[in-house]
């Protein structure tokens, strides 16, 4: 599938693309112990590739249209820190990201006997995922941080994973304003990338750092590179407020992306909290997202496959994509 052609397709109004969920999440399923670990799930990289793609074939198998790669934390800075390798390595590794995904979506279609279209996204976090301390839900290191610092800070992983083949960025769990402007600057250095922006805010109106919503997509909607805007890693209940907030900049050349956690709390010392809340409400509030705008949804930290599969059998009923309507699916 092209993803980029997709999401510019004024004329597709109806079909709404399914993306994956919490890749960390499933990889913890399996039995890998990420908790604490400063590079995550992108460790696997380097110790369980296969594991990696495993993962991605949960989420094929559950109908995610869109899947994204294990690069959420992944550095050249925090692979030579971490793992003790060259920086020629740690760019491999970053590279290998996009290919596991890649392999994952061809040896899916291989294997099924009616393919669909499936297209793959290059992940890169924030500042503060590298440093492992929650900022990415706060933002208060842009503070200290000029705009060309924090465009310096990325542009080694966006040169990585544009050189790998990576076509779309999901430029994700985005805190502050500045550093969504610093990565929608550093974009247009790789012409043949687009991305996505999705942001982390604290309240159903503005980002970690305190700016509205509305702040934000402003800035990064002046880039014609940026394919979608949107939020990510929220509690579902509020991402009707937030698309609310942003009402009047809705147009059709842009897109919302939208793909909340499970809802539950998530504690520094002892991990996510469950909770009495659960994923069963993103099916049926997708609907309200959906009239709001929003062209891709999914789910983010605790969100599994089949909970990923729900929302597809909800999607496809109420709101096919242009292909199953095509079939009569």
């Amino acid at each position: 599938m092209n993803l980029r052609a997709r999401l510019r397709n004024d004329s597709d109004h109806g079909g709404v693309l399914l993306l994956d969920g919490g890749l960390a999440t499933e990889l913890e399923a399996q039995g890998a112990r990420l908790q604490g670990d400063p590079l995550w799930s992108a460790r696997l990289l380097h110790t369980n590739p296969q594991a990696i793609k495993a993962a991605h074939h949960s989420f094929l198998l559950s109908g995610a249209d869109v899947i994204t790669s294990a690069t959420y934390q992944a550095t050249i800075q925090g692979f030579v820190q971490h793992l003790g390798v060259s920086s020629d390595a740690a760019r491999e590794l970053l590279a290998s990201g996009v290919r596991l995904a890649e392999e994952a979506v061809m040896a899916f279609g291989c294997g099924q006997r009616a393919t669909r279209p499936v297209a793959v996204t290059a992940s890169v976090g924030p500042y503060g995922a590298f440093l492992h301390d929650g900022s990415e839900y706060s933002g208060a290191y842009a503070d200290k941080m000029s705009v060309e610092e924090l465009k310096a800070w990325h542009r080694p992983q966006l040169e990585c994973l544009a050189a790998a083949g990576a076509e779309v960025l999901a430029l994700e769990t985005i805190p502050s304003v500045k550093e969504a402007g610093a990565l929608a600057e550093v974009l247009r250095e790789f012409p043949n990338c687009n991305a996505w922006i999705s942001f982390s805010c604290k309240d159903g109106t503005h980002l970690s750092d305190g700016h509205l919503l509305q702040d934000g997509v402003r800035v990064v909607g002046r880039s014609a590179q940026v394919l979608a805007v949107g939020i990510n890693c929220c509690p579902p209940e509020w991402v009707e407020p937030l698309l609310d907030s942003v009402v009047a900049l809705r147009s059709p050349d842009r897109k919302w992306v939208v793909y909340p956690n499970s809802g539950e709390e998530w504690d520094a010392e002892q991990g996510w909290q469950t909770s009495e809340k659960t994923t069963a409400s993103i099916p049926a509030l997708s609907d309200t997202w959906i009239k709001q705008g929003a062209a891709l949804i999914g789910g983010c930290c605790r969100v599994r496959p089949d909970q990923i599969g729900e929302l597809r059998r909800h999607l496809k009923t109420r709101h096919p994509t242009e292909e199953e309507a095509d079939l009569g699916m």
